[in-house]
């Protein structure tokens, strides 16, 4: 619609355009404009520098300066002045009012840096916008991407890449779905495994900046019940210490691994019964149990669960929309991965592994998209454009190596890592790198940032345990930092085949180990059964068909006998425990008491001890023998006590009977003794049966008259 002032409104737009092209174009002629990198002379050193200015109206300049050693990155400049060639500015808000004074010639910007009364030279040299000389680093990266899926059976992968605050490339490659063709974008979820673990340091982290928690305070100060198995290590392990792998137990995985019923709570509960293989601090053992203990204390600390903790504290700050909790809700996604594995040399699609109670050890899952946006958050300080996610110096505390793993080095140019908190730290090339993978049941991923060149890759892939995301990780940073080309694609895919080859050799040899002709020592329908420990809960052994199997953490897994009284796990739709041997103990009566596995190397085999049959504390067969029972002129009477048995001799305290095994019940107060009740072929209790270390007794049940002598 036309309005009476029309004309002039159209004066004004065009005054305004014309502004704003004289403002380009002074903003291109400024002979300052531009990014810069060089140092300061210092005595002895030189401390790097990075210098972004930027042209703003009528020939003004604003910008920033970095020094990557000191972790300072982005400080705003003050009191910025051009005239002509000649530039002065000061950094803002840092003591000693340090100030840059030069002159620019070309590409070259050179003069002194005075802080505090003392004068030191630089020189700067003009850069390419680090950005886009990031996008042209990665020109013909593709090609590299797609040989080196084929050379690795990689179904399809995802990859980002920041440089800065800017993510310069974004791609997914193959498929999501193999069997649908369907094709991986940058916004595909895959699962990131252990890559969570710098999400739940995180999570602690800002709740250190609010004062909340403390890295080195005993974890007892914030959940006092919480317990080890050693009850020093209980009183003095830290938050620091769940972070860093140095709680002094090993892994201890299959006491979670595929249990979607157990709480965190009951987890941290469990800790009080696994045994530890080396004392706090001690030594680095990598322990997804220590990572969900620190997320259960985020959810003590909060008061909300440990997913609601990382959206709202991290997640929703950095904008990482699509990034969830629950392999469920992946599957329920229109563009979300599905999980494949290399078996019988095919590839094949795995079922989807739900991570409920250890998720702050490996649940989440994300995309390269959103993935990239976490690396931002950690290149920068905590932030991510104007939003503040965490204190500099807490990204940066995260990023401290405190724990040596111990490794050795097996290649020159990288050092054996470190552990920081949620991340390893070790030398890449002569870069420090903060790094961390993560694999799952058909997902395999890495995390990789360069902090002091500002470069982050992120890739995924949907192949169960390979290694092509670290190498894809490592080439990109080679093109990124200008580093001489190596093809640590090549070079893995040759290692990657001749490993294969030794490890269907070494397969045809396992059962070398056997001892021939031997059998079990009872009826395998004696093996069966319910066995239990206090860390890994219950274990079910059954019979059906004539041959045994074990149910474990909702695994069902068939069992072979081996050799003596040891049993081999076969192949099942799960076969998370295959080839895992079970040894079967006797009791001195001769029954068959507890099985020992080894589920976790690091220490002796876990002993699960059988438990006595159930009706042995059901209400019904309890009202059934209590009574009264004679033997000679003693009389015995048994009586029900809720669910459990006492039994009354004159003269005598009340003794507590025991479920046990075989159908018996021992004395607790004098547990040498055993009873069973006896009956007729009516179900009629007739007596009871006492064993004793000097013989067998029968007494016998009485009523009526009898009873009442």
């Amino acid at each position: 619609m036309r309005t009476p002032h029309g004309k002039s409104r159209w004066i004004l737009l065009a005054a305004g355009l014309w502004l704003a092209a004289s403002a380009v174009a002074w903003a291109a002629e400024h002979p300052a404009a531009g990014h810069w990198e060089g140092a300061i002379e210092l005595p002895g050193t030189k401390l790097e520098v990075l210098v972004d200015l930027k042209a703003g109206g009528r020939g003004s300049l604003y910008g920033t300066v970095s020094i990557p050693k000191q972790n300072a990155k982005d400080l705003p400049l003050a009191n910025v002045t051009a005239e002509g060639a000649k530039i002065s500015f000061e950094i803002q808000g840092i003591p000693g009012t340090p100030t840059f004074s030069g002159e620019v010639k070309g590409d070259a910007f050179a003069g002194d840096f005075t802080q505090g009364g003392k004068s030191f030279p630089f020189s700067l040299e003009r850069k390419d916008d680090p950005a886009a000389a990031a996008r042209r680093a990665m020109e013909g990266f593709d090609p590299v991407v797609e040989d080196a899926m084929k050379r690795f059976d990689v179904p399809g992968l995802a990859i980002a890449v920041v440089k800065g605050k800017d993510v310069v490339y974004a791609k997914g490659f193959g498929f999501r779905d193999v069997e649908k063709q369907l094709p991986v974008t940058p916004d595909t979820l895959f699962a990131i495994g252990s890559s969570t673990k710098a999400f739940t340091a995180f999570v602690l982290g800002t709740l250190v900046d609010e004062g909340r928690v403390d890295w080195d305070t005993p974890v007892r100060t914030y959940i006092p019940w919480f317990k080890l198995y050693d009850p020093s290590a209980s009183e003095r392990i830290t938050p620091r210490d769940l972070l860093t792998h140095r709680s002094g137990l090993p892994r201890h995985d299959l006491a979670w691994y595929n249990n979607n019923d157990i709480t965190r709570e009951e987890v941290v509960r469990r800790l009080a019964y696994l045994e530890p293989s080396a004392d706090l601090r001690e030594k680095f053992q990598y322990n997804n149990m220590m990572y969900l203990t620190a997320g259960y204390l985020a959810e003590t600390l909060t008061g909300m669960t440990w997913e609601q903790a990382v959206r709202t504290r991290v997640l929703d700050p950095a904008g990482m929309t699509r990034t969830n909790f629950d392999v469920a809700v992946s599957e329920r996604d229109a563009d979300a991965a599905q999980p494949y594995a290399k078996k019988d040399d095919k590839v094949v699609k795995v079922p989807f592994r739900p991570i409920v109670a250890p998720g702050p050890a490996g649940s989440i899952n994300s995309t390269a998209d959103d993935m990239a946006r976490w690396a931002i958050v950690h290149l920068n300080g905590g932030k991510i454009g104007d939003v503040r996610v965490a204190n500099a110096s807490t990204v940066e505390e995260m990023h401290i190596p405190r724990m040596t793993t111990g490794a050795t080095p097996d290649e020159p140019e990288i050092t054996p890592p470190d552990y920081a908190l949620g991340w390893f730290v070790q030398t890449y090339r002569g870069h420090r790198r903060v790094q961390h993978g993560g694999n799952i049941d058909g997902f395999t991923a890495m995390v990789s940032l360069l902090p002091d060149d500002g470069v982050g890759v992120v890739c995924f892939a949907n192949m169960d345990g390979t290694a092509l995301p670290e190498l894809l990780a490592r080439t990109a940073s080679d093109r990124l930092l200008g580093l001489p080309a190596r093809d640590w694609i090549g070079e893995a895919a040759g290692r990657r085949q001749r490993g294969e080859a030794l490890d269907r050799e070494a397969k045809k040899k396992k059962a070398s180990v056997k001892v021939p002709n031997t059998v079990p020592s009872h009826p395998l329908k004696d093996f069966a059964g319910d066995y239990e420990h206090p860390g890994y809960g219950l274990l079910k052994v059954a019979l059906k068909d004539g041959k045994l199997s074990y149910l474990y953490n909702a695994i069902d897994t068939p069992l072979e006998h081996w050799h003596y009284d040891t049993f081999n796990g076969l192949k099942a739709k799960d076969d998370a425990y295959e080839d895992l041997k079970l040894t079967f103990q006797t009791d001195p009566r001769g029954y068959v008491a507890s099985v020992s596995i080894p589920f976790e190397p690091a220490v002796k085999d876990i002993v699960f001890v059988r438990k006595p049959d159930a009706f042995l504390s059901d209400p019904a067969y309890l009202a059934k023998v209590a009574g009264t029972y004679k033997l000679l002129d003693t009389t015995l009477t048994v009586e029900r006590k809720g669910t459990a048995l006492v039994l009354h001799q004159p003269g005598a305290p009340l003794m507590d009977l025991v479920p046990a095994l075989g159908g018996e019940y021992f004395i607790k107060q004098a547990s040498i003794v055993t009873l069973k009740f006896l009956e007729d072929a009516a179900g009629k209790v007739t007596g009871i049966e006492t064993h004793q270390p000097n013989g067998v007794f029968v007494i016998q049940r009485v009523e009526g008259k009898e009873a009442g002598k």
